[in-house]
């Protein structure tokens, strides 16, 4: 007998999930921003509940992880996990070590990354999620320290930490109730308020930031000096003093910096000559192949030192509005020159 084949026309997934189509009318563009401040402002009022929150448990929290001795091991299962991530990516940027460890990966292996100096940090909104739930009573056997965030004081996992923190929220910002919205913004702004406690209470600086952010624009306008970037050695335009100032032009031009280092004999320098200077100079019409570069050069230039930061080097061009500097040794000797483009190029601008 043959089978009759049956045809749908609403296209479903494997599993008979409805898959999603595009929709027939679109709202209109009130309808659509109705919806969006919606959320925002259910976000909003989720957000000033919790700061009201802030209290003994919050402050138990900061304290067993700034007495840790290891790292702050991050867990969350599903868009807790998500979360989770980014509070530990934060928590790390901002001096406390750690790291996200996913909880159903822990029930096979993974639960070995934890040592006894760590501290866990378990999220979970109902507190009872079952991969987390699962590895509890070896966390607690091996006597680590259990934090949790979760929306359910009276939860397994509430009842089960040193110490737990209340981020449950009223409502969720789905009209379905069930997409995690204002729940994973409320529990991310805890992770934030953890990790800015926690930098507060180091004395955490600007410096010791950059240090963990070497590529970004704030590492390098930290940790950049102006030996890192300057010029030295054959790429130092450099001339004599008594030299013609068509020479030092020549020299100018073979290092393309625009701008020439008058040094005597033990390189200690004694004036510079920039394109600026070439233009005073043409404008009162002096022939630059008789007139000696003395007679022009700026005698009273600005020089920097080689452990200067570059953004010092920076603002110094900016409040003199020049675009080379000399850099010196203690004994005024020239060791480098730095340019206005040395500083784009190394990301300091």
């Amino acid at each position: 007998m043959a089978l009759k084949q049956v045809s749908s026309t609403k296209p479903r997934s494997a599993r008979g999930v409805k898959v999603a189509q595009p929709v027939s009318v679109v709202p209109s563009d009130p309808s659509l921003c109705a919806s969006g401040v919606a959320v925002i402002e259910t976000e909003a009022r989720a957000l000033a509940s919790l700061a009201a929150r802030v209290g003994h448990s919050f402050a138990d929290a900061c304290r067993l992880m700034l007495q840790c001795r290891g790292r702050v091991v991050v867990t969350g299962m599903g868009k807790s996990g998500h979360v989770g991530r980014k509070i530990s990516a934060t928590l790390a940027s901002a001096g406390t070590p750690s790291f996200f460890m996913h909880p159903g990966e822990a029930s096979h292996g993974d639960l070995g990354m934890i040592t006894g100096d760590d501290v866990v940090l378990a999220i979970s909104n109902s507190g009872g999620t079952s991969e987390i739930v699962t590895i509890l009573p070896l966390i607690k056997r091996r006597g680590v320290p259990l934090i949790t965030l979760t929306g359910d004081g009276q939860s397994h996992m509430a009842e089960a930490a040193d110490v737990n923190i209340d981020v449950g929220v009223e409502e969720e910002a789905c009209p379905l109730g069930l997409a995690p919205t204002a729940s994973t913004t409320a529990t991310l702004a805890m992770g934030d308020a953890l990790a800015i406690a926690l930098l507060e209470a180091r004395g955490f600086s600007a410096e010791d930031f950059a240090r963990s952010h070497p590529g970004g624009r704030l590492g390098r306008r930290l940790l950049l000096h102006v030996s890192d970037i300057m010029h030295t050695g054959d790429d130092m335009p450099t001339v004599a003093l008594d030299v013609p100032v068509s020479q030092a032009l020549m020299e100018m031009t073979r290092t393309g910096l625009g701008t020439a280092a008058i040094v005597d004999a033990e390189s200690k320098v004694l004036g510079i000559y920039t394109d600026g200077d070439l233009r005073r100079t043409l404008d009162r019409e002096v022939d630059v192949h008789k007139a000696k570069i003395s007679e022009v050069m700026t005698a009273e230039c600005i020089t920097v030192a080689p452990n200067m930061l570059a953004a010092e080097g920076l603002k110094i061009m900016e409040d003199r509005e020049i675009n080379s500097l000399l850099v010196v040794d203690t004994e005024h000797r020239l060791v480098g020159v730095l340019v206005m483009h040395d500083l784009l190029r190394a990301g300091v601008i």
